[in-house]
Formats: structure tokens, C-alpha cells, sequence
């Protein structure tokens, strides 16, 4: 066989085959490439007519002939500019017209996503409060006219004059950022908050940004200037769970949104920026500063007159109080905050069941007005505020203040003062975890650290004495040696490490608590110390479940991870078990229970703190003056330790005490408090619970009314 003849045949077919597909696909490529064709040549006319028509404009035009010689090598990039800005806006027209045929009516999304009410509740059941209160949809005609003034100035000033983005307010953000190094201003306008506020996430992203830049240019492109303005009203948050305008003015004045003054209108719009941050609840002094600089921009700008402005800025801002049991407030508030954070936006009423116990909460609550009644006036005192926890971290009570329905600050939660000798069990933990022990020598005695030269309370000093006896005794020169040996940055991070994130190194005068902190993240860390090492993390909400009972959020069971070692939380427990017993918080001492805490004293008395603890629980009082001034006297282990130590007993009633983690009771000492709270035969060792290595005793039982071993 011919096998060229062969191949030759098989080539002759294969072309043959080929050929036909070919012919078959020239159809289909003649009906493409004909749209394709057609759509180039009109873009090519288009990008002629752009051209000429800008080339002629600047150098043919009557108005280009003055500069036409002059400025020819620049006039010839202006027709490529003008092309490229024709080229976006036909791209951002675009992309706006694809956005309005696949997103919802905003309209509809405001009434689908109404904020829930939240319903509060204490373990148990029992209602506290209510909060974030729904409210109907308030048309523009229904919003005071001051309120819109305000909003205005507080947000956006040239609203009525922008095309949904603001290249004047961008511009002039993008100077203040670049001469103060940082992020000071925004640009976005309230186009662009709306837009953000409907259909984006929260996220800090150039896409995000682009998104939301073109999502304004079609929503001013659907709807009126007013018509936005009235969505954007309704859907904003002004803080204490309540977005819209009309939750906003019935949850803090009780009032209509058409008939708020123009100082409450300051307060409402300066809430926009910064929710918690300008609270009138939280701080009415930050709030009122922020409605005056509105009030300011309103005047100059000559839409009050400047009596309006006098007026409003030195009105009496009457707030109206939430609705609460009384002795609740403040824990609804702050769960009112944080219910938010902890779970995705629901269109379903809200149920919150906190870790608050009903009993004790009133407990603290009498405890706080009883002394604050019979010995506050005495000692220049004004406020107080009273924490107590469980060593895992849930919170049983919450007091803020000496009164909710006079002012809502939070103190408890917010109030950031020095701890003074109170943040001296930071500097020896840093210390034993750097080889100290509680009987380490330490001198205490006069010192001078370049220039800074602190004194012991009363000038009293021991020379050379245990770090047990320094801490018992709150020696400020053994907490300045122990900074000056460990450095200040390591106490610092132990300091963070245990839950106190406020407090930065501050140096030296870190021995003597200067840096500021709250209360919550105080009694907090004590809690490691209470729960034998673990890490805490403080929470007040147990449960939130929707009107259906579909739980939404729920605490972790999950067990803690460990901070401190057990040798550290032993040695630290037996220390500050005789603070309690003999040193400088013996008015805090229990009954028959063994206690451990540090009182702390902020110079010239204007902070008072007492942080204890029992096995059991974890307590925590300040006291002191909203303006900072002095107290008459009052130290942490004086009204502070006795307010600790009434609110204690009673959440200790029926209970059985317990040893401090890693340390010893005495059997006999166990079955006398037995027999005192009505229980007898216990046995003096609990087989079913689980003990860290123990301390033992440095100087033996304590009395019953000392009731513990040192």
C-alpha cells in the first residue's frame, strides 16, 4: 500500500472537516461581531465628538482667544481632562443605574428593620427595665425645625448643595488629617452615611468606600434632599439603643420629635458623632460642650439669632429618667449599650436576662444610700459605686451613682480615677513572678528617684521589712522599689494582662496608682485572684432571646484559660489576706469568712476604693466627688470597706465559708462558723472539691471576728 497516498488522503479530510466547522460558525460570529462593531464605532464617534468639541472650546472658542498663544502646551491636555470627566460621569451613571434596579426601596427597609424593644430582666425573671423604645416612622413635616438646623451643622452644612459627595468637606478633612498625622475628620456627607447605614457592612475598606460613594449618587438621584434628610433621621443611632430620631427624643426628653427646644436639638445632634462619647447620660458636661459648638455654627452662620443662642446654651438640659424598678437604672443602661454589640441587628422585640441578682442588687443599693445618707455630707462625699461579682466574672449588682434619676453617668462603669495603693497587688504579682516571695526583704524607707521624692501615709516607716508587711501596711516606698527594681513597663502589662487595660506606664509614679482606671476593670482583676488564677471577663448579659424565643446570644460556659500561675495566686492571696485581718482594711473583715482586698487613696483624698474578696465573691466600692475635689479624710479602708463589708454579709448569708484559693482554714475555726450560721457536723475538708497548693499561715488564727488565717 501507497502509505503517502494514505496520509495525503486523511490530511485532504481532515481540512475538509475543519473547513466545515468554520463555515458553520461564521453565522453566529457575524451576528456578535456586528453589536460589537456597531458599539465601537459609536464609541469612537462619542470620543471624536468629546474631542473636537473640547479642542475647539479652548483654542478655537471666543473665549480661549486671549490665552490661546500664551498657553498652547497647557491647553493641549485640557480636551484629554474633559474627555476623562465625561468618561466617569458616564461610568458613575452607569453603575447608579444598575444599583436602583436591584436594591430595595429604602422606604421599605426603614420600616423591615425598625429597632426591637428590649425587655430586661434579672436572674429569675424578674423585670428591671425596658429600653430602645420602638417607635412609628416620623415623616420630615413631624421633625422640629431646630432639630434639623442642627443636624445640619453637627454633620453636614452644605447638605442642600452637594450632589451626594462633598469635594469641599473631603478636601478640607484631608488637610486637618494630614496636619494633625492622624485620622481627625471625616468627609462623608449625610448621603453617605445613609447609604452606609442601609445597605453596607461595617467595614473600613476602599471598596466599602466606593460603594458607598456611588450608593449616594443614585440615592440623591432617586429621592429629594428632604426626603433623604427624613430617612437619614430615622434611621440613625443616638445611643442607649435607640435609633431615629423619635426613639431619641422620647427615650432622653419624653417628647414628640416636632416639639424639641433648640438645646435639647444640640444635644440630640451632637450625639451623631459619638453616641457613648457625648451621652448626656454618660457625661452632661462633654454634652452640653459639644451642643454649644453646634449652637455656635448655627449662629454664625445666622440661622439663630443671638439671643436664641444665650438662651439655649445656658438652659437647664432636663433629662427624662428611662423606665427602670428603681435601684436598676444604671444596669439597664449599660445592658442597654451592650446588647447591641452582642448580637446582629433583629427586627424581633428583644429579651435580655442578665447575670443580676434581684436581692443583692437592692442590697447594694440600701448599702450605698445608707452611708452616703448618715456620714456623706460629714465627709464631703457625693457619690459612690458598688460592683460585685462571681469569680467568673458574671455581675450579681451594679450601682453607678448615689442616684439614677439625678444623673445617669455611670460610675462604675465609666468613671476613670486613680486607683491610688489599691493597684499595688499588680506591682507584687509582677514581683513574685520575677522571684520575690511574700517574705523577700524590702527596705522601707525614705526615697529620692531624680528629684520625685513620696512619703509614706503619716510619714511612717519600718526599714527593712517583709513584702507581706509592706503590702499588709500599704508601704508606698516598698510599691516605688519594687517599680524601680521590676520596671514600670512590666508591672504595666500585668496589670493589662489581668484585665486593667486602661492603665498605661506612666513610670515611677505607676507604684502609687496614677494611671486612671474604672472600677469594673478593677474588681475584674481581683477576680483572678479570687478564682485561683483564670482570666475574667466581666459580663452583665446572661441570655437575649427574641419575641419568638429564639436565643440569639448566650454566655460562654466555656472554661477560662490560666494568667496567673497557682504558686503566684497563693502567695498573693495569703498577702492580702492580711490586709484584711490586721492591716489597713481590717473594717472589711467578715465574719468567720476569710477575706483578701487592698484599699486604695488617691492624693488629697479625692478617691476612696476598697477591692475584696472571698471565695465565694468579688466586691468593689468607690466613693469620691464628680468634680474631683477633696474628701474630708476618707480613706479606702474607711467608708468604702464598710459599705464592701455590709453588702458581703448579705451575699454571704447561708453560706458555708471557704478557704481562700491556695491557702488553709482551721477545722475549729470552720465548725464554729458552722454552728454560727445554723449548720452543725461539717466536716472540716470537702472531698469533692478541688484545692491548689496551699500557704499556710504566717502568724496563726485570727479571732472570730477576724475569722481567718493570715
Amino acid at each position: 500500500m501507497d502509505l503517502s497516498r494514505v496520509r495525503w488522503g486523511a490530511e485532504k479530510v481532515t481540512r475538509f472537516w475543519a473547513d466545515y466547522v468554520r463555515s458553520l460558525r461564521f453565522p453566529p460570529l457575524c451576528l456578535w461581531r456586528l453589536p460589537a462593531g456597531l458599539a465601537r464605532a459609536l464609541l469612537r464617534a462619542i470620543w471624536r465628538i468629546l474631542k473636537r468639541s473640547a479642542v475647539w472650546f479652548v483654542t478655537e472658542s471666543p473665549l480661549a482667544e486671549p490665552r490661546r498663544s500664551a498657553h498652547r502646551p497647557l491647553l493641549r491636555l485640557i480636551p484629554w481632562l474633559l474627555v476623562t470627566a465625561a468618561w466617569i460621569a458616564i461610568t458613575l451613571v452607569s453603575v447608579a443605574s444598575y444599583y436602583a434596579s436591584i436594591l430595595p426601596d429604602p422606604r421599605e427597609a426603614m420600616i423591615i428593620n425598625v429597632p426591637p424593644n428590649i425587655t430586661i430582666l434579672a436572674r429569675g425573671g424578674e423585670f428591671i427595665g425596658e429600653r430602645g423604645m420602638r417607635r412609628a416612622y416620623a415623616g420630615y413635616k413631624d421633625i422640629s425645625p431646630l432639630l434639623v438646623k442642627a443636624v445640619l451643622a453637627a454633620e453636614d452644612r452644605r447638605f442642600f448643595y452637594h450632589f451626594g459627595v462633598d469635594p469641599v468637606a473631603l478636601l478640607r478633612a484631608a488637610g486637618a488629617n494630614f496636619r494633625s498625622g492622624d485620622v481627625q475628620q471625616g468627609g462623608s456627607t449625610i448621603t453617605q452615611q445613609l447609604a452606609k447605614n442601609l445597605f453596607l457592612q461595617p467595614k473600613r475598606t476602599m471598596s466599602r468606600k466606593a460603594e458607598e460613594f456611588i450608593l449616594a449618587l443614585w440615592l440623591e438621584r432617586r429621592y429629594s434632599k428632604r426626603e433623604i434628610l427624613e430617612l437619614y433621621l430615622n434611621r440613625v443611632y443616638f445611643g442607649g439603643g435607640n435609633y431615629g430620631i423619635g426613639a431619641a427624643s422620647h427615650s432622653y426628653f419624653g417628647k414628640d420629635p416636632k416639639d424639641i427646644t433648640l438645646a435639647e436639638a444640640a444635644i440630640l445632634a451632637g450625639l451623631i458623632k459619638a453616641p457613648s462619647y457625648y451621652s448626656p447620660n454618660g457625661n452632661m458636661d462633654r454634652a452640653r460642650t459639644r451642643a454649644k459648638s453646634i449652637l455656635r455654627v448655627l449662629a454664625e452662620s445666622d440661622q439663630i439669632d443671638i439671643n436664641q443662642y444665650a438662651e439655649a446654651a445656658t438652659t437647664k438640659i432636663e433629662l427624662k429618667t428611662p423606665p427602670s424598678k428603681p435601684g436598676f437604672g444604671f444596669v439597664a443602661d449599660w445592658v442597654a449599650e451592650v446588647t447591641p454589640m452582642l448580637t446582629a441587628e433583629a427586627s424581633r422585640n428583644l429579651i435580655v436576662e442578665t447575670t443580676i441578682d434581684a436581692n443583692l442588687q437592692m442590697s447594694a443599693r440600701t448599702a450605698v444610700e445608707n452611708v452616703m445618707r448618715t456620714k456623706g455630707r460629714t465627709a464631703h462625699a457625693s457619690e459612690a459605686a458598688v460592683l460585685l461579682l462571681i469569680p467568673d466574672g458574671a455581675i450579681r449588682a451594679m450601682i453607678g451613682g448615689r442616684n439614677h434619676a439625678e444623673s445617669q453617668f455611670n460610675r462604675a462603669v465609666r468613671a476613670m480615677r486613680q486607683p491610688g495603693s489599691a493597684f499595688k497587688p499588680f506591682i507584687y504579682l509582677a514581683a513574685l513572678e520575677n522571684g520575690f516571695t511574700p517574705n523577700s526583704q524590702i527596705d522601707d524607707s525614705p526615697v529620692d528617684i531624680g528629684g520625685w521624692k513620696p512619703t509614706n501615709f503619716g510619714n511612717d516607716y519600718r526599714g527593712q521589712i517583709s513584702l507581706r508587711t509592706a503590702l499588709t501596711h500599704s508601704s508606698n516606698m516598698a510599691a516605688v522599689r519594687l517599680v524601680d527594681m521590676i520596671g514600670s513597663r512590666r508591672v504595666a502589662e500585668v496589670a493589662n494582662r489581668l484585665g486593667v487595660q486602661s492603665v498605661r506606664n506612666v513610670g515611677p509614679t505607676l507604684a502609687l496608682g496614677t494611671s486612671e482606671t474604672t472600677l469594673l476593670e478593677m474588681t475584674s482583676a481581683f477576680a483572678v485572684f479570687a478564682n485561683g488564677g483564670l482570666g475574667v471577663v466581666p459580663e452583665v448579659v446572661e441570655r437575649i432571646k427574641d419575641s419568638d424565643g429564639r436565643v440569639l446570644f448566650e454566655r460562654s460556659a466555656a472554661s477560662r484559660s490560666r494568667i496567673v500561675s497557682a504558686r503566684a495566686v497563693s502567695a498573693m492571696n495569703d498577702m492580702m489576706n492580711a490586709v484584711v485581718a490586721g492591716g489597713t482594711a481590717r473594717a472589711a473583715s467578715l465574719d468567720y469568712y476569710p477575706a483578701a482586698g487592698k484599699t486604695g487613696t488617691s492624693q488629697r483624698f479625692k478617691d476612696a476604693w476598697f477591692i475584696g474578696y472571698t471565695a465565694n465573691w468579688v466586691g468593689g466600692v468607690w466613693m469620691g466627688n464628680d468634680n474631683a475635689s477633696p474628701m474630708r479624710g476618707i480613706t479606702g479602708g474607711s467608708l468604702p470597706a464598710e459599705i464592701w463589708k455590709e453588702v458581703m454579709l448579705k451575699a454571704h448569708e447561708g453560706r458555708m465559708p471557704e478557704p481562700l484559693p491556695g491557702t488553709n482554714m482551721d477545722p475549729a475555726l470552720l465548725q464554729r462558723a458552722a454552728e454560727a450560721i445554723g449548720i452543725a457536723d461539717v466536716p472540716a475538708r470537702n472531698p469533692n472539691r478541688k484545692r491548689e497548693p496551699a500557704v499556710q499561715s504566717q502568724a496563726g488564727l485570727q479571732s472570730a471576728s477576724g475569722g481567718v488565717v493570715r
